[in-house]
């Protein structure tokens, strides 16, 4: 458990850090990616930014319950994607789908650790 739920929070942070930084400067290729500035990329840029702050908040604190909150969250905006997008050829879809493969693994790992309870 311990060494999937690092993988996925360093997976987060290194994915992350890149993108908000250039998101913030507004390079071509975020506009490739994420289209041109409008105030909903402005929403995302905060979304993947409160993401990455809990990722590195959660690789020194290391809160079961949290980081499965964290990662599940994760799983289901980036499973859901192609379908809000409407297509799998962008590279962030791409990316996402990827990225939830080793997140979905983490889950699993957590849940079967016994460290997190699913019950009321």
């Amino acid at each position: 458990m311990e060494t999937l739920t690092t993988l996925s929070l360093v997976l987060n942070v290194v994915v992350l850090t890149p993108i908000v930084i250039l998101m913030t400067t507004g390079t071509k290729g975020v506009e490739f990616a994420w289209g041109q500035f409008t105030q909903a990329r402005g929403i995302l840029l905060s979304i993947y930014f409160a993401i990455l702050v809990m990722s590195v908040f959660l690789l020194t604190t290391r809160v079961a319950e949290m980081i499965f909150a964290l990662l599940a969250v994760q799983v289901i905006y980036k499973v859901t994607t192609p379908f809000t997008v409407k297509t799998l050829k962008n590279p962030v879809v791409i990316s996402n789908l990827g990225i939830s493969i080793l997140h979905i693994a983490t889950l699993i790992s957590i849940y079967s650790s016994g460290a997190v309870t699913l019950s009321a």
